[in-house]
């Protein structure tokens, strides 16, 4: 999982990739690619 201040450069990286809210955080996650991870600052 990377953290970064910009999701959206790590949303653009596959197509399955998906912007999601959890307990206050943004991450990216992709169930067909699951080392696409990443979380918001």
């Amino acid at each position: 999982m990377k953290i970064r201040n910009s999701l959206k450069t790590a949303k653009l990286r596959e197509k399955g990739c998906r912007v999601v809210r959890r307990r206050g955080r943004v991450y990216v996650i992709n169930k067909k690619q699951p080392r696409f991870k990443a979380r918001q600052g």
